[in-house]
């Protein structure tokens, strides 16, 4: 069955850099859109970013220009990496990986339109 398991997330300070793993498993990973996702406390979930199954690649405002996704299939678990910039307080939250085999989902970067989600990973920032 499909499986996304993220690690990568801890307390960094303001202006650091943090690159978040998404380990997938169960599915074809050449054949989704893989999306990486945050929810602060009290705040609704946000699309960050997601990566087609050509490789084009597409942001949120929150995450141009900080941000960036990549995906790795050479493991024996396909991966994909969020790499975080400059981060700043308002980067706290837990961040989320998600897949969907409709490449809808990569263009509208909407919670909705992922069918599949990892558990998450906190990250800090203080």
């Amino acid at each position: 069955h499909v499986q996304l398991v993220e690690s990568g997330g801890v307390w960094v300070q303001a202006g650091g850099s943090l690159r978040l793993s998404c380990a997938t498993s169960g599915f074809d990973f050449h054949r989704y859109c893989l999306g990486w996702f945050r929810q602060a406390p009290g705040k609704e979930r946000e699309g960050l970013a997601g990566i087609d199954t050509d490789g084009t690649s597409k942001y949120a405002d929150a995450a141009k220009g900080r941000f960036t996704i990549s995906k790795d299939n050479a493991n024996t678990n396909s991966t994909v990496y969020l790499q975080m910039n400059n981060l700043k307080p308002e980067d706290t939250a837990m961040y989320y990986c998600a897949a969907n085999p409709d490449g809808i989902a990569c263009r509208t970067l909407l919670e909705r339109d992922f069918g599949y989600w990892g558990q998450g990973t906190q990250v800090t920032v203080s």
